[in-house]
């Protein structure tokens, strides 16, 4: 099939159109449910039947605030429903999401697009009518031009379709509010009727003010990697200050609200700490670092290199404080770790800087105790050799050191005199700079933070 696919009239197709979203994981469930709660019919479709069951029955499986709730809603409207079957949800469908994951590959840097490819095949090969794909999915600039040549090998005879590309821009922790209220709303290689469809698809956020960019493919697709390192940049950024401000006796938290001050900076993603993580940032700085490797763009390469590094550096940098408190060895002394997941609002273990620093301290002969208020599930079957407690007290019982590596409410709310009466000694490890220090110190805390003279 051709790029530029024929353009038919809205006569043509139902309204409002019946959509199909393929992959129900952290991205896919949640633009389901978004768009049932938009007022769409919306059928969930994936491999796993697990997964499907769960959502069927109003359970989502994974940590994301306010989405069981809706969950709940959409499903008890009728407007949305889960299934394994592939080929009767595309059949009945008109706009099809792909929401796969595109995890890094296991042998280097690039992304495993085998998810996407296999999606978009299975779309291609059940339509039944005209139809338009719309893909989602993180990808690698060049990846939707492959998936068209896909779908024209794939498509039945005589059905017109377009395969554009939109892609996403949750935050996890706040990925409902972003659905429903996206702060920009991208389309790549968008025919007039395709577009018509989509601003159809997103009217309502578009009626609350929601700009909408119109581009070609490679432009759409580059969108959401190019601003995850752009945050990783900044990130790592201000870290590489913070190793300054240690040096030199200064305070990073004061120079980062000095210099958000700057319009054009700004001060989010300036707190200096143990780094960025997750299922987006780490993978996706990597995968466009091989990309623009292939494409021949190596001053990009060079710069996600070093941000790449950066941010690992902070993992051992708070290991070796870890180290210091433990007067120089951390071998059968008892750590108190307070974090899992690689934020807070979350239960995503995957690149987690706090798993990893707590992973690498048990390597060393350390007795680690994790707790984490919602991540305990999810990091014992990723580490299962660590130890998880069920409460802050547990996790910092008799604790040599405490480290704090997740920045939820309930530690940085913590009482520090309590806690002092639990541990064997009192030096914390605030590797995310959120605390009170004074007010720890005040109740006998030894207290060590990044970005800031010892």
């Amino acid at each position: 099939m051709p790029d530029s696919t024929v353009e038919t009239t809205t006569d043509d197709r139902p309204t409002p159109p019946r959509i199909t979203v393929l992959g129900t994981g952290y991205l896919g469930a949640t633009h389901a449910v978004a768009m049932a709660q938009l007022g769409f019919d919306v059928v969930g479709v994936d491999t796993d039947p697990a997964k499907i069951t769960a959502l069927a029955n109003g359970k989502v499986p994974f940590y994301e605030p306010g989405l069981p709730e809706l969950l709940e809603q959409s499903l008890a409207s009728g407007r949305l429903r889960f299934t394994t079957d592939v080929a009767s949800a595309v059949a009945d469908g008109d706009v099809h999401f792909i929401c796969v994951g595109t995890p890094q590959s296991k042998s280097g840097h690039a992304a495993n697009l085998s998810y996407v490819e296999a999606a978009t095949t299975a779309i291609a090969r059940h339509l039944t009518h005209d139809a338009v794909i719309v893909g989602k999915s993180t990808v690698p600039v060049g990846t939707a031009a492959r998936l068209r040549e896909i779908v024209a090998q794939q498509a039945p005879a005589g059905v017109r379709v377009e395969l554009v590309w939109n892609p996403e821009f949750l935050r996890e922790g706040k990925a409902v509010h972003d659905t429903l209220h996206p702060d920009r709303i991208v389309l790549g290689g968008v025919s007039a009727y395709a577009e018509a469809v989509l601003r159809e698809v997103y009217a309502g956020p578009i009626a609350e003010g929601s700009p909408v960019v119109v581009t070609d493919l490679p432009t759409a697709e580059l969108v959401k990697v190019s601003a995850n390192a752009f945050l990783a940049t900044k990130i790592s950024f201000i870290n590489a200050i913070a190793g300054v401000c240690e040096a030199a006796g200064a305070d990073v938290t004061v120079l980062a609200d000095a210099i958000g001050h700057d319009k054009r900076i700004g001060r989010q993603f300036l707190d200096a700490g143990l780094g960025f993580g997750g299922g987006c940032l780490p993978k996706d700085i990597r995968a466009l670092m091989h990309r623009a490797g292939e494409l021949g763009a190596h001053r990009a390469v060079g710069l996600m290199q070093q941000v790449d590094e950066i941010n690992m550096g902070q993992r051992d940098h708070v290991i070796a404080m870890a180290t210091e408190a433990c007067d120089g060895s951390v071998l059968n002394r008892r750590i108190g770790v307070l974090g899992a997941a690689f934020k807070p609002h979350t239960d995503d273990v995957r690149d987690s800087p706090a798993l990893n620093v707590a992973a690498a301290l048990h390597l060393r002969g350390a007795q680690v105790t994790v707790f984490d208020p919602q991540a305990g599930d999810t990091a014992r079957a990723t580490f299962p050799t660590l130890s998880y407690a069920t409460s802050t007290q547990e996790a910092v019982e008799g604790a040599d050191v405490v480290l704090l590596l997740t920045e939820w409410d309930e530690f940085l709310q913590a009482d520090p005199a309590q806690l002092a009466a639990l541990v064997g000694s009192a030096h914390l490890v605030d590797a995310r700079g959120k605390i009170d220090a004074a007010t720890w110190r005040d109740a006998g805390w030894s207290v060590r933070t990044l970005g800031r003279a010892a």
